[in-house]
């Protein structure tokens, strides 16, 4: 079994992981605020599991509002290198019929007032988001779903939009002209805060609705969007089971160079540094900031029984 916990990050329609052994939910404290809301820490087969519901029990928590940074942060202090998203999204592909899983390969980000990076004056750092998701994660959740009887469709572009609200018409016409694959509200920052922190990420894109581009679907509704999430949800679980257990027989490696991704991307001179974003990095990027982050007294990983 692999050492570390597994992240699962669910979110619309899937707030709670079933089958797991050994459940606790209780906080963990980040520098960068509070989370999501609690984690929940389980095992599956002797494998270790972190579970974060991305916009908390009950969905209170708008798009716009997840506490990103908190969450991944809060994720890397409980020793987690791998993270597997799960995400609502619509599709702009007519062969991306809605109750499928597509495991995307690429992102826009088009969000804005979202905090989207660690780093910042006082310590800058530039991360390279050519390959945004690891390929290593994408192999095994697609063997995953084979084994689950699953069929899950590989590759595509995630359109990451702000939300609250849904396309226009005339949006997502636009999106389609683009070759866009699928949009959806949550994963940025989320994957860039991954790769930030060195964490192995990838998403399973569960696709609820055309969107309203489609001429048999010009409107979406939560409704409709909730009765295909419950259908969704069982083969969620057991996608998430399958590739637990892979994931635990691999071991720590990763071929990707998800878990070096800082080692070109600092740019600030050690000696012009800000101390106290430093001490805010000491999980982030402690691989890298070394003796650094700790000197200035970094934050403390067992806070809040993290």
């Amino acid at each position: 079994m692999s050492s570390s916990p597994i992240g699962i990050i669910g979110g619309s329609g899937l707030e709670r992981m079933e089958g797991l052994g050994d459940i606790e939910w209780r906080p963990v404290e980040s520098p960068f605020g509070e989370t999501s809301d609690e984690f929940c820490f389980g095992t599956l087969q002797g494998q270790r599991i972190v579970f974060l519901p991305r916009h908390g029990r009950g969905h209170r928590i708008a798009p716009s509002e997840i506490p990103f940074r908190a969450n991944i942060d809060a994720l890397k202090r409980c020793g987690v290198r791998e993270i597997v998203s799960l995400s609502a999204v619509g599709s702009l592909r007519e062969d991306y019929v809605p109750g499928e899983f597509v495991v995307v390969d690429q992102f826009v980000d088009q969000t804005h007032g979202r905090e989207r990076s660690f780093f910042g004056s006082g310590c800058v750092a530039h991360v390279s988001m050519a390959r945004p998701v690891c390929a290593r994660l994408g192999d095994h959740l697609m063997a995953a779903g084979k084994k689950a009887g699953i069929p899950l469709k590989r590759g595509g572009t995630y359109l990451v939009i702000e939300g609250p609200h849904f396309s226009s018409r005339a949006e997502s016409a636009l999106y389609q002209l683009a070759k866009y694959d699928v949009i959806g509200m949550t994963n940025m920052p989320e994957a860039k805060l991954a790769r930030e922190a060195e964490i192995c990420y990838a998403t399973v894109a569960m696709v609820t609705d055309y969107d309203c581009w489609h001429p048999q679907h010009d409107a979406v509704t939560v409704g409709h969007i909730l009765a295909v999430l419950e259908k969704n949800a069982e083969k969620a679980q057991a996608l998430v089971r399958e590739l637990v257990l892979l994931l635990a027989r691999e071991g720590e490696g990763c071929r990707e160079g998800c878990r070096s991704a800082l080692d070109h991307a600092l740019i600030t001179t050690p000696e012009k540094r800000d101390p106290e974003l430093l001490r805010r990095l000491d999980a982030v990027a402690g691989r890298v900031l070394g003796p650094v982050s700790k000197a200035h007294g970094g934050f403390s990983e067992n806070r809040g029984g993290g």
